[in-house]
């Protein structure tokens, strides 16, 4: 029996050593995908281009729900024309339904297929609650200790403004691309682009151009969010979710409350929505998570490094970890999100009625069709009713990260971001770009900024802003995506 004993103890500190060795081996084979890269000459700016940003966002370009203020869309393109003459005077220009713009640049070569790069002109809303805690108006454009205040600050003007800058200089620079050149702004993705993303992409779609690659806002260079990564982490979307809303209903007789049945229609509804909070669709490293943790786990500390080299031991404890945060909750499943819910008309009468409305953010690995099956397998009461709002769309094919779209903005980052762990990644919001499936096989999702946690907060939120270095670093960028994809 002792021998037995020991015989099972030396086995198992085998085993052991055996487990070691192999998590190990994978981890120092886990090599970096980074690109070495000699850092671009810096591109001397001066302070002029921070005043152009200013007054764009003094210009309140807002989409609401049911319309637009003309009068400012107007005079955001009268800006746009008056700011760059040489853009206007040398760039073909076309107007979608009144305020969504198109600009051409011809390159020399007509056999490369041509770029597009994208932003939009109109911003969100600033609740008016809220306004009395921002440290300027939120449509001054103030400069305030060296960052620019203001709605659109970031989304998504910085990139409109930022790319013209850049095509302005290259322009005076005598730069001509021999590739074209198309630029593409739509004046409502905030509402989910109906008249502009969606009537550009179907102009370029009429004109028979299909894109090298089309780059729009999207992921950014972030700080301290990856563990054991001391370095920043630029992610590039090669995907981004899709998105539906389902209404769950529930209908009941009714009656006085004197009188109830052992659970109302808002207490079945409630149960219903508990039960799909509990469980949430699963978790998956496939498609673009799995390459952001290939491409920024080499560049980890190495305990890390032999987490993320093998997830086929750690996955599990990996999920659960990213499940706690909301970010990483985001990126790893489709989430659901209860957003609105109503029933009954009185304190003592029995609600005949009841109903929730759930969205759902849908990773590439789900389809809408998976999530109103999931729903109801979860659900499992024949009384809930489940609709699909009209507003939706399935998640986007996942653009390569080897093609030359990829390639380009990854050496380009590591020109201009010298220090930054570039990486795929999946976009959790909606863009426009989703409008253009039709017109390129890769479409890339990234704004070239620098923003830590707190600075995040202000897209869409309170004291939006951009410090003025971000914002010359971004216009460092696209000059130079312009060049290195145009050669």
């Amino acid at each position: 029996m002792k021998k037995l004993r020991r015989l099972l103890l030396t086995l198992f500190i085998l085993a052991i050593l055996v487990l070691v060795a192999v998590l190990a081996y994978n981890a120092i084979k886990f090599s970096s995908k980074q690109v070495k890269i000699d850092p671009a000459p810096e591109l001397p700016l001066n302070d002029n281009i921070t005043s152009r940003l200013s007054q764009a966002i003094q210009i309140p370009t807002i989409s609401y729900e049911t319309h637009i203020d003309t009068a400012a869309f107007v005079a955001f393109n009268q800006y746009l024309d008056s700011l760059f003459p040489a853009i206007t005077s040398q760039l073909d220009t076309h107007t979608i339904n009144g305020y969504s713009r198109i600009y051409k640049w011809q390159g020399q070569n007509t056999t490369l297929k041509p770029i597009l790069l994208m932003a939009h002109i109109d911003v969100v809303p600033v609740e008016a609650d809220t306004r009395e805690a921002w440290t300027t108006d939120p449509f001054s454009g103030k400069i305030i200790d060296g960052h620019i205040y203001g709605r659109g600050a970031i989304d998504d003007k910085l990139s409109l403004i930022g790319i013209l800058e850049a095509i302005d200089l290259l322009i005076k620079e005598e730069y001509f691309p021999n590739r074209t050149v198309y630029l593409a702004f739509g004046h409502d993705e905030e509402i989910g682009g109906p008249m502009g993303g969606t009537f550009i992409a179907e102009y370029f779609k009429k004109q028979n151009i299909q894109f090298e690659y089309i780059l729009d806002e999207g992921s950014l260079v972030t700080e301290g969010n990856m563990p054991g990564l001391d370095k920043p982490l630029a992610l590039i979307g090669i995907a981004e979710k899709g998105m539906v809303t389902l209404t769950l209903t529930v209908r009941t007789e009714g009656g006085h409350a004197s009188m109830p049945p052992a659970q109302t229609a808002i207490g079945a509804l409630s149960k219903a929505i508990a039960t799909l909070e509990a469980n949430p669709m699963p978790a998956t490293f496939t498609g673009p998570t799995q390459l952001m943790l290939d491409h920024t786990g080499p560049e980890t500390d190495f305990l890390m490094k032999m987490v993320l080299a093998n997830t086929w031991l750690f996955g599990g404890i990996l999920k659960s970890e990213l499940s706690k945060k909301n970010t990483g909750n985001a990126v790893i499943r489709t989430t659901t999100a209860v957003t609105m819910m109503n029933g009954g008309i009185k304190d003592n009468v029995l609600p005949k009625h009841a109903a929730a409305k759930i969205n759902f953010r849908i990773h590439p690995e789900n389809t809408i069709d998976d999530v109103v099956n999931y729903v109801k397998k979860t659900v499992n009461d024949d009384r809930i009713t489940i609709e699909i709002d009209p507003v939706k769309e399935n998640p986007s094919k996942i653009s390569d990260h080897k093609a030359f779209g990829f390639q380009v903005i990854q050496r380009t980052l590591q020109e201009t971001f010298t220090d930054a762990v570039v990486a795929p990644s999946l976009v959790v919001a909606a863009t426009d770009s989703r409008h253009f499936r039709d017109v390129a096989d890769n479409t890339y999702r990234f704004m070239p900024i620098q923003l830590n946690n707190e600075e995040i907060k202000g897209i869409h939120g309170t004291n939006e802003r951009i410090s003025v270095d971000n914002y010359k670093q971004a216009i460092r960028f696209y000059y130079r995506l312009i060049k290195n994809s145009c050669q």
